[in-house]
């Protein structure tokens, strides 16, 4: 099986995704940013009536924020980008790195049917997902391509 097919097979609630912080509608910014050091993740999802409204990000800190002291009281909703993509739980790997790809994200919410928020999905999960996958070629590579490992490192 091509590592294409098997990414078109795998679903994305087999990848380890990421963790976020949750904050409501209309929570300040300061607030949001407080809750994402306190909790280490780097990705907000804000929501309204227990339903996805919007994502924020450190790159949204970075574009939005840091020149702008005033908007870390204001409300994340105006930084914020707002009914972000995102996929269900079974949408294959490749399907969610397509759109990831094309829509230039790096963060991607996955949202089950009832619109519970199952976790935010980065390429790290499918690197995870190859390192676990194909351990001895990711682990052991060479630095020199015409090498390759007969046995697994320490083995």
């Amino acid at each position: 099986m091509s590592l294409e097919s098997e990414l078109r097979s795998e679903r994305v609630s087999h990848l380890r995704l990421s963790g976020f912080t949750a904050v409501p509608a209309g929570t300040s910014v300061r607030d949001a940013l407080g809750r994402m050091r306190t909790e280490g993740n780097t990705v907000c999802l804000v929501t309204a009536e227990r339903s996805l409204t919007g994502i924020f990000t450190e790159r949204d800190v970075l574009r939005k924020v840091v020149d702008v002291p005033d908007m870390l009281d204001g409300p994340i909703d105006a930084v914020m980008t707002a009914d972000p993509i995102s996929v269900g739980p079974e949408a294959s790997a490749a399907s969610a790195l397509g759109l990831m790809d094309q829509h230039h994200i790096r963060n991607l919410p996955v949202v089950d049917a009832s619109g519970q928020i199952v976790g935010s999905m980065t390429h790290m999960a499918v690197i995870d997902w190859l390192a676990g996958r194909y351990p001895v070629e990711v682990l052991n590579r060479s630095s020199d391509p015409e090498r390759f490992p007969r046995r697994a490192e320490g083995g």
